[in-house]
C-alpha cells in the first residue's frame, strides 16, 4: 500500500512540522502531491502502527466500495437490496481500477462517494455542494463538477461547492501556511512530480498521446486537445442535462414531488423520480463530466477510473446489457499490464499495441463521441433520448495487475 505510506508521511509532516513537499517515501520515492488540507486530514493515520493502519484502510475501502455501488444504483434510478449490494460489491473487486485502489491504499473511492452522494441529493437539499467542495479540496479534479453545476444553472449549489473548496484552502493555510504558499504557487504546476506521463499507468489523454508520439512530454500536442476536450465534454454534459429537462430545481420544484420521469420511459422503470435518484439527464451529465475530468487531467492513473462503477450501473439499469458487458471487459482485462512496460519500453510500443496500452481513455473518448452523435441525431426535441454509449473495445484477459517499475506516483 504505497500510497497509504505517503498519506501517513504527510500526516507526520503536519504533526512534526516537516517539509510537506520535501520528502519521498517507499522504494519508488513517492512525494506528497495533494493540497495541505488533505495532509491535515491524514494526521489520524499517524496514530496507528503501519500493519494495523493497512488493515483498517483495506476494511474502510471495502465499505466505501459498497457505498459507491449503492450510490451508483441511486444514480441509475435503482435501489440495491442487501443481497444484490453484496454481490455487486464482490463483483466490482474484479474491476482493475477498484483492485488497484485497494492494492495501493488510495482514496479514490472516498472521493467518488463524496461527489456522488452530494450530486444525487434532491435539488434544494440543505448545503448541497458542500461535500463536493471538500472532495475538490482533497483532490483537485472533482472541481470540474463545480463547472458542471454552473453550466446547468444550479448556481446556488455551485456557489456552496466553491465556498466549501475555498474553505479547505483557507484551513490548509491556517494549519500549514508555508506549505500552502508552496503548493498553490509552485507544486500545483509541477505535474512531473506526480509521475511520468508516458507510462502505461497513466490512462489520461496525455498518456495516450505521449506513447503514440513517443514523446516524454507532448507539450502543446496535448495541452491544446485537452483544453478543447474539456470544453467539449462540459458542453456535452450540460446539453445532455438540458435535453432531458434536468432537475426542476430552477423553478423550486423537487424531483420527488410528483414530476413524472419523462413519460415513464423504460430506463426509469416507469416510476416517478424519487428522492435521492438522479434523473436521466443529470446521471449522464455527471458521468460525462467525470470521464472528461479523467481524460483531460495530466495524470489519470488506472486506479482513478473507479467511475467505471457508476457507468456500469447506469448501463445495466438502462438495459444495455451487451454494452455493459463490453465495458466491464475493458475494465477487467488489464491489457496495459500485459504489454512491455519496464524502463522506457512504454514509449516504444508498436502501433498495434497502442489501443491495448490505452483502453480507458479510448473508452472515454467513445463515451463522449457517442453522446455527441446522439445529441446531433435527435436534437433537444425528444425528451426520451439519452446519450448513446458506444460498445467498449474488447480486450483479452490478463494476469493480475502489476506495478510499473517506471512509475513514480500512484
Amino acid at each position: 500500500m504505497a500510497d497509504l505510506l505517503v498519506y501517513r508521511a504527510e500526516g507526520e509532516a503536519v504533526v512534526h512540522g516537516g517539509d510537506l513537499y520535501g520528502f519521498t517515501v517507499t522504494e519508488w520515492r513517492l512525494p506528497a502531491t495533494y493540497p495541505p488540507f488533505a495532509a491535515a486530514l491524514f494526521v489520524p493515520t499517524t496514530w496507528l502502527p503501519v500493519p494495523v493502519l493497512k488493515a483498517a484502510f483495506l476494511a474502510g475501502n471495502a465499505l466505501l466500495l459498497a457505498c459507491l455501488v449503492a450510490r451508483s444504483a441511486r444514480l441509475a434510478g435503482r435501489t440495491a437490496p442487501l443481497p444484490v449490494l453484496c454481490a455487486a460489491t464482490a463483483a466490482t473487486l474484479w474491476l482493475e481500477p477498484v483492485f488497484q485502489t485497494l492494492l495501493f491504499g488510495q482514496v479514490n473511492l472516498a472521493i467518488a462517494c463524496l461527489v456522488l452522494w452530494d450530486l444525487t441529493r434532491p435539488p434544494g437539499a440543505r448545503a448541497k455542494g458542500l461535500a463536493l467542495g471538500v472532495a475538490a479540496g482533497v483532490k483537485l479534479t472533482p472541481a470540474i463538477f463545480i463547472a458542471y453545476l454552473f453550466l446547468t444553472a444550479r448556481r446556488k449549489e455551485a456557489g456552496v461547492a466553491t465556498a466549501s473548496f475555498a474553505a479547505t484552502a483557507l484551513l490548509g493555510a491556517l494549519v500549514l501556511p508555508t506549505a500552502t504558499v508552496d503548493f498553490w504557487t509552485r507544486r500545483l504546476f509541477e505535474t512531473d512530480r506526480v509521475g511520468k506521463a508516458w507510462i502505461v499507468d497513466n490512462q489520461s489523454l496525455q498518456g495516450l498521446l505521449a506513447r503514440v508520439t513517443g514523446s516524454e512530454a507532448p507539450g502543446p500536442a496535448w495541452a491544446l486537445p485537452a483544453a478543447l476536450l474539456a470544453a467539449a465534454g462540459l458542453w456535452l454534459a450540460a446539453r445532455v442535462h438540458r435535453a432531458h429537462g434536468g432537475h426542476r430545481a430552477h423553478g423550486g420544484h423537487r424531483a420527488h414531488g410528483g414530476h413524472r420521469a419523462h413519460g415513464g420511459h423504460p430506463a426509469h422503470g416507469g416510476h416517478r423520480a424519487e428522492r435521492g435518484h438522479a434523473d436521466r439527464g443529470d446521471r449522464w451529465g455527471i458521468l460525462l463530466t467525470a470521464f472528461t475530468a479523467l481524460l483531460v487531467s495530466p495524470i489519470s492513473w488506472s486506479h482513478h477510473w473507479v467511475w467505471c462503477v457508476p457507468l456500469l450501473a447506469v448501463l445495466q439499469a438502462e438495459g444495455r446489457t451487451l454494452v455493459a458487458a463490453g465495458t466491464a471487459l475493458v475494465f477487467t482485462a488489464r491489457t496495459m499490464w500485459m504489454l512491455p512496460h519496464q524502463g522506457d519500453l512504454d514509449l516504444h510500443l508498436p502501433w498495434w499495441q497502442q489501443p491495448f496500452a490505452a483502453p480507458y481513455p479510448l473508452l472515454g473518448l467513445l463515451l463522449l463521441a457517442g453522446a455527441a452523435v446522439t445529441l446531433r441525431r435527435h436534437g433537444r426535441t425528444r425528451p426520451d433520448t439519452q446519450p448513446s454509449v458506444p460498445a467498449a473495445p474488447s480486450a483479452p484477459s490478463a494476469p493480475p495487475a502489476s506495478i510499473s517499475s517506471a512509475s513514480t506516483m500512484r
